[in-house]
């Protein structure tokens, strides 16, 4: 790892060409967002802009003719358009959530044509929920119907992102009258090619957060479509759906990290700018707790993000935990962050609109449209049911120390190429548990070597061993509620919790140790393990442990120092403003 890497260095390229936000003249600025928010409108020139940037080619996999080579790279460009705006960041980002499970199960033929039609800036949409059903993907009623060399289509698909702007959709349809595990397919309908009258839009639905987004519906009424519509096999697609929202959930993490990066700016800026009782707010005790507490939850959400879009590639059968700890623990961190942040803001954080480079108007909208991101692709409480349903192959592979997987040691090592992504590896359950977890032993017995050499890393070590006796305790609970399938107790989703916590600290942990060492001497919040040590402070008190906040206070400084100087608030160096050195 060092200054140019890879991801950060292209995400970097983007920010740049996309202009100065805080000046009104450039196209996707706060102020043309804000006015977008205000009339509810679509930020179609926006997207266009970003199409013609190249964008689109990120959301299409090499082997189809696109430029996604990994998804850490996906991860910190998403990142970046989620930092100006989290509605065009779902309003773009839609595209590749509807290809996905055409890279997951289709042919080399389908995809290379979807692939095409992306990188052209045709819309994608997944239209998976039913008004009656939301997520319960079982008791799905739209049916596909044999008929001849295809299907007929019938039903309605309602809450769905990009139903009326998408031109092509990847459906989930009943084709077996009794439903079940495999009575339901995935078909990729094209609405540029389906008989006039047999489909129709139904309208865009007036929504708290992302209020300019095209979040509708499709009725299918008799639309068919050609047998090559099949994506997989006839009766997979539930599977399919399920093996290819392991991707997207992991990948979400990228808006929850775009929304806390712009709340977190605004309020440093607030807290550096506000006078009270003759001192800046940035120096009263409270609010720099408060603030510290937010930088902490930053770095270390940042750093799952890193290492869970790392084991897209080299832990892929492990994609149903690692996705479901962040798919719940990014967007409810976040969100409480930003309900912080919010309390610092006080009246400002209700304000629409602002005057200067960082009008607070914008902090209103990202903490609207922030709350939407824990219901894509799976709520809060079905990521954690997942997990509770792994709960007997989990606890069974911690007591029996069971080796990590190989490759979780590149993927908390930046500096390590990644292999191609095999969809073909993806599972529906881990079966070998969790590998920065089986792993957490021998990192900690790591750091616990090299403290005794580098006194100044005492501090961490003994973070570290408080949170593997942690995480050993929070097994034994998890062992209580090993057979629990259905009429699941609320205290299994507490534990469900607390076990995303410690995987957290487990990748945190995982990537100061095989990366730390190749950041140029040490430097700013990876000096000392500086952010490593205030990850682990704030991990234990949202574990509920007593915890100091010296290093989150320490850190604290840093994030100052970095924002002053026009970086972004993050484990690697990424500038914000091309004129700075």
């Amino acid at each position: 790892m060092n200054r140019e890497h890879s991801p950060y260095r292209l995400a970097e390229e983007l920010e740049h060409a996309l202009g100065d936000p805080a000046d009104a003249r450039t196209p996707f600025s706060y102020a043309a967002c804000l006015d977008l928010d205000a009339r509810e409108e679509f930020p179609a020139g926006i997207c266009r802009f970003l199409d013609d940037w190249g964008l689109p080619d990120y959301y299409v996999p090499v082997r189809h003719g696109g430029r996604l080579r990994d998804y850490e790279h996906a991860l910190h460009l998403v990142r970046t358009v989620a930092r100006r705006d989290l509605t065009v960041a779902v309003a773009h980002g839609k595209t590749y959530l509807g290809g996905v499970c055409v890279w997951v199960a289709g042919g080399e033929e389908q995809a290379a044509r979807l692939g095409s039609d992306i990188r052209a800036g045709v819309p994608v949409s997944l239209a998976l929920t039913e008004r009656a059903h939301g997520s319960d993907l079982l008791a799905g009623e739209v049916e596909a119907v044999a008929d001849g060399e295809g299907f007929v289509l019938r039903g309605e698909k309602w809450l769905i992102n990009n139903a009326t702007r998408g031109s092509v959709l990847c459906v989930l349809a009943r084709t077996t009258s009794e439903g079940g595990p495999r009575g339901f397919s995935v078909l990729l309908v094209d609405k540029r090619t389906l008989t006039p009258g047999s489909w129709r839009p139904l309208p865009k639905v007036p929504t708290h957060g992302i209020r300019g987004a095209d979040i509708s519906g499709i009725v299918l009424d008799g639309a068919y479509v050609d047998r090559e519509a099949l994506i997989g096999p006839e009766g997979g697609g539930i599977e399919t759906v399920l093996k290819s929202l392991q991707l997207t959930r992991t990948m979400c993490a990228s808006l929850s990290l775009g929304a806390a990066d712009h709340g977190l700016r605004i309020a440093l800026d607030f807290a550096r700018e506000r006078r009270l009782y003759g001192r800046q707010l940035a120096e009263l005790p409270q609010a720099r707790a408060l603030l510290a507490a937010a930088v902490a939850d930053v770095l270390t959400h940042e750093a799952l993000a890193l290492v869970a879009s790392r084991m897209v590639h080299t832990t892929t059968g492990e994609l149903s935990v690692v996705a479901a700890v962040t798919k719940y623990l990014l967007p409810t961190g976040t969100e409480d962050m930003l309900t912080a942040l919010g309390e610092l803001l006080g009246a400002r954080a209700f304000l629409v609109s602002g005057p200067g480079p960082g009008p607070y108007g914008m902090f209103q909208k990202v903490e609207r449209d922030h709350r939407i991101v824990g219901l894509f692709d799976g709520n809060t409480l079905v990521n954690l049911n997942s997990l509770i349903l792994q709960f007997r192959s989990l606890v069974r592979h911690w007591q029996r120390r069971t080796p990590p997987a190989d490759g979780v040691r590149t993927a908390c090592d930046l500096a390590a190429p990644l292999p191609e992504f095999d969809p073909a590896e993806l599972e529906l359950a881990a079966r070998r548990g969790a590998a920065p977890l089986a792993a957490l032993p021998a990192w900690t017995a790591a750091l616990r070597e090299r403290a005794a050499e580098e006194p100044v890393l005492k501090d961490a070590a003994e973070l570290a061993e408080r949170l593997l006796t942690v995480t050993d305790r929070v097994h034994e609970e998890m062992a209580t509620y090993a057979d629990a399938v259905t009429d699941v107790p609320e205290e299994a989703f507490a534990v469900a919790r607390r076990y995303c916590l410690c995987f957290a600290a487990a990748a945190c942990l995982g990537l100061w140790v095989e990366s730390g060492s190749g950041v140029p001497d040490g430097e700013g919040v990876w000096r000392d393990a500086l952010w490593l040590r205030a990850s682990l402070e704030r991990l234990l008190a949202r574990l509920g442990e007593q915890s100091s906040s010296d290093a989150q206070e320490e850190l604290l400084e840093e994030a100052f120092a970095l924002h002053g100087h026009g970086r972004l608030v993050s484990l690697l160096r990424l500038q914000l403003r091309r004129e700075v050195a």
